[in-house]
């Protein structure tokens, strides 16, 4: 318990400011009068005061936090806070079971964008923002939020940032200062959101729709206030404006920190990642828009590339729009963006799965390895922008390599063992590790999760919050060597 308390009490401070962001749904509750204001009343009192006696019981253990601490609280962080963000969809929502609504919240914090909820259109407005700031917030990462805000509170927070920071290199600062890091981190995430919000409002969107799906855009995360999702609109303006910011969310946000501060597009040049995202995602937009075209799904190549533009670059992103029902796509198509999915991201993105860092890094192992079979006594260094990458570095890659593909055959196999037929349960745990949203078949685009048994439910939230944070993040605290003093 020695070991505990210290995080629990960091733990419980951030669980107080957690209920703070209540405040903004609840102020538009009462502005528009949607009915839901007892529902956020309820939920803020009860996580405030949970998080209040918390402190309270913990308050003497208060210490500068180790490694291993930093993990520990980010994963209670990941998996407490969508069960305090699921009070007001169970206070509003009486029929809604705790496994779908922890379902929702984790998957709206992970930013995947899955969801078990229809009936959007006709949610409260306030809801629907709540839904949209979860992703928001879990975008760029509560925790790097908490450590912009905790050292005024007396509490360091490099542990918590590098436990929390995706990709494989997390040791690298952009100020000397690791506050200052988050800070600057979040004035470009806030910067670049508020240019969002008005182009969509430029492009026809109604203000609160702009709000709500600049949120789910810069998270990459694919919550919509229609059920319809971008279909409702119907619109090739609003389509190419959400194709613009996600492939600017999709991009590593310390390269746009980098690029702000030089006042220079030259970090773009030199960020080994940027050119693959780009050339790969789109490039593949454009192999998709050709291919059907060329079986038939659309009249003319124009219309294919549109379709398949937007949502090869959703997918590709993990961000989970849809603009027309892909799930009847030829099951190329799909399973391709899902494909994707794995890793065209860059780290330091707010989307998920491997990244496509770590899918060069293999990439450029496996070529070492087929060199060595030639070359056995050469000294044949992996490089990556210039860089020689230690091995330390492609070692953990490897071995997140191999827990994702093990992860994803396992999680599979327990989903075709409870009854769903292959392409839904594979898609199913594909699309949640990767943090991508909609799956095929049962999961596609025009449906939800709520088909799923809660077993199944279970699964693919545990999926979410692997894939969130990493794999190792979560798994390294199960391990025996973790709380071993």
């Amino acid at each position: 318990m020695s070991r505990l308390a210290p995080v629990l009490n960091v733990l419980a401070r951030v669980v107080m400011l957690f209920s703070l962001t209540m405040l903004i749904p609840l102020a538009l509750s009462w502005l528009a009068d949607d009915g839901a204001q007892r529902a956020y009343d309820e939920a803020i009192l009860i996580t405030f005061a949970a998080g209040a006696a918390i402190w309270a019981v913990t308050r003497r253990a208060r210490r500068e936090l180790q490694t291993r601490d930093g993990f520990l609280l980010v994963f209670l962080a990941w998996t407490g806070l969508p069960a305090f963000a699921t009070l007001p969809l169970l206070i509003y929502l009486p029929d809604l079971s705790f496994t779908d609504a922890y379902f929702e919240t984790v998957s709206g914090i992970t930013t995947t964008g899955a969801s078990v909820l229809s009936g959007l259109d006709t949610l409260p407005m306030s809801i629907n923002l709540w839904r949209g700031l979860l992703v928001w917030f879990g975008g760029m990462g509560l925790i790097v939020l908490a450590v912009a805000i905790l050292p005024l509170l007396g509490v360091g927070g490099m542990q918590m940032y590098k436990a929390e920071t995706p990709g494989p290199m997390k040791d690298t600062k952009l100020t000397p200062r690791i506050t200052e890091t988050a800070k600057g981190l979040y004035l470009i995430y806030v910067g670049i959101s508020v240019a969002c919000v008005l182009t969509y409002w430029l492009a026809g969107m109604t203000p609160f729709d702009a709000v709500m799906h600049t949120f789910s855009t810069m998270g990459l995360g694919g919550f919509s206030s229609h059920d319809a999702s971008y279909g409702y609109w119907n619109s090739p303006l609003i389509e190419g404006v959400t194709v613009l910011f996600m492939l600017v969310a999709g991009i590593n946000f310390s390269t746009h920190f980098l690029a702000w501060r030089q006042r220079s597009i030259g970090a773009y040049r030199v960020d080994p990642e940027v050119r693959w995202f780009l050339l790969l995602t789109l490039g593949s937009a454009v192999l998709i828009a050709v291919y059907l075209r060329v079986v038939g799904t659309y009249p003319d190549f124009l219309q294919s590339l549109r379709y398949a533009l937007f949502n090869t670059v959703s997918i590709a992103t993990t961000t989970g729009f849809a603009s027309t029902d892909f799930n009847l796509w030829p099951v190329f198509a799909p399973l391709y963006m899902l494909f994707l999915s794995s890793f065209a991201s860059c780290s330091g993105s707010t989307g998920g799965g491997m990244k496509m860092v770590r899918a060069q890094l293999l990439f450029r192992q496996g070529r070492r390895e087929l060199a060595r079979l030639v070359h056995p006594s050469a000294r044949l260094p992996v490089k990556l922008a210039g860089q020689v990458v230690p091995n330390n570095v492609i070692y953990a890659v490897l071995a997140f390599a191999f827990l994702y593909v093990s992860l994803i055959i396992v999680m599979t196999l327990l989903m075709t063992a409870s009854g769903l037929d292959f392409i839904t349960a594979f898609t199913a745990v594909v699309a949640s590790i990767n943090n991508t949203g909609p799956g095929l078949n049962q999961v596609g685009p025009a449906t939800t999760f709520a088909v799923l048994t809660d077993f199944q439910t279970w699964i693919c939230t545990i999926a979410m919050l692997l894939g969130r944070l990493e794999l190792l993040t979560v798994l390294v605290v199960f391990t025996r060597t973790f709380w071993r003093a």
